[in-house]
This record gives C-alpha cells, structure tokens and sequence, in this order.
C-alpha cells in the first residue's frame, strides 16, 4: 500500500509540550502519547513511550529472529502482538524511570500499525483513532475513562467538556492499570486515519474534524488541524497525525 503521512504538534496554552508523536511510514508505525497533566515528568513519559515503540519496531525490522517479550497470541495478526509488545515494553520504561521526581509520571498512548498482510491499533487512555472512509468518520478507539465507565453502566452523563469526570483516565501507561486495548483492523485504499490527543478532538468535534480530513495532503492536513484545534480555544498540547493509505 502506499501511505501518505505526517504528524504536527504544538505546546497550545500551556508553559510546556508534554506530548510527543511518531510517523514512520517505512516501519508502518505511527504513536501518539501524552503525558500526564499536572505531573511532574510528563514530557519524559512520553517521549520513553514513542522510542521504547520505535526502538522494538526497527529492532523486529533490522532482526526477524529478535527475542518478544510476549509470545503471539491465537489469533492475533503480526500487527496486534507487535503493539502488544510494543505496549508492555513501553509501559516497563516507564516504570524503571519513575524515581524522585518523576516518581509519578505517566502517558497515555494510541499506536497505528500497518503491515503488508494486516493492520492493528493499540491504546492506553485517552488518545484516539479516528478513520475517515467514504466520508464517514469513526472513532475506531473507546476512551479508558471514568466517563466511558459510567455510559458504559448505564448512567447518563454530560458531554466531555461538561462533565468534571471528562478528563479522569482509568489507565495510563506507567500506572498500575496499563492494560492496552489491542483490535485488528481492515484497511482500504482512501482511507484516511488520524492518530490525536485530546487537545486535537475535544475542541474541534467530529464534524470539524471530517471536514478537514481528506482535504489534501497529510502534512499539509495535520497542520491545519492542530491551528485549527488552537484557534478555538484550545488549552491544553494539541498533536495530530494523519495517515492516508493509496493503492499501490
């Protein structure tokens, strides 16, 4: 498949970016991961999260024979254990770095994985994966949120920025709950996948963000998206990336 992609971020109203991202079209491996706000070290959490993701990437790539530290799973496609590994590697990199000052960091992380024979999306927390396709857009991942606990038991709740429990997380990457949501996807030519934090989504909406995917290329929709995010009002780190998939 041939793949168009690009990721932009930028610091929004805050004194520093605690959000950090990959785009590796040569590895099919695209990462989001944010920090968590309020903590000290969110920055370094996030970054660990997007090199430990990297680094396993091209040593598999580099070393078909190279050791996992899980085995693949039945039924599992190669894109859905390697995530998974990807996530348990990241979230032992975290923790080995959680001392003194950054005794309580932590991230959340969304990762795209796009293979020759096979595609899957891992998440932990609350940064998404939307997919635009025949101008339908989906959220392909479900928040790891008090929030979504609560629809999810059936009480009624405001919207997100209504909400005080929007922003609570249930898991994050460097916590004791770092389980990674792991789902195969089908992937079709024209499809067009937006890997986000919540700076990027929670201003925008869904019909915002239609809108503008698709709309030329993906560095140049990226950019447009997080200027956008800015532009109304957001505060908090806004990064994005895109991800267009053509025919060969």
């Amino acid at each position: 498949m041939r793949i168009d992609s690009a990721g932009w971020t930028h610091v929004g109203r805050r004194s520093h970016n605690e959000d950090a991202w990959m785009a590796r079209a040569d590895l099919g491996l695209f990462v989001v991961a944010d920090g968590l706000g309020g903590y000290e070290g969110g920055e370094v959490a996030s970054r660990c999260v997007v090199d430990t993701f990297s680094g396993f990437c091209e040593r598999v790539a580099k070393d078909p024979e190279a050791t996992w530290p899980h085995h693949p799973r039945r039924g599992h496609c190669r894109e859905e254990d390697l995530l998974l590994n990807c996530s348990v590697l990241a979230q032992r990199a975290v923790l080995s770095r959680r001392v003194g000052q950054l005794r309580e960091m932590g991230s959340t992380v969304v990762a795209l994985a796009l293979g020759a024979r096979g595609a899957a999306v891992a998440h932990v927390g609350d940064s998404r994966l939307y997919r635009l396709r025949e101008g339908r857009l989906e959220v392909l991942t479900r928040d790891h949120s008090l929030l979504e606990e609560m629809r999810e038991a059936g009480v009624e709740t405001p919207g997100r920025g209504e909400s005080p429990y929007g922003h609570v997380i249930t898991r994050a990457l460097g916590t004791q709950n770092a389980e990674p949501t792991v789902r195969r996807l089908e992937v079709r030519a024209g499809d067009v996948y937006l890997l986000c934090s919540d700076g990027l989504y929670e201003p925008l909406g869904p019909e915002r963000l239609a809108a503008r995917l698709g709309q030329g290329s993906a560095a140049g929709v990226a950019e447009a998206l997080v200027h956008e995010a800015y532009a109304a009002g957001g505060r908090d780190n806004i990064t994005a990336i895109v991800v267009g998939v053509g025919a060969k």
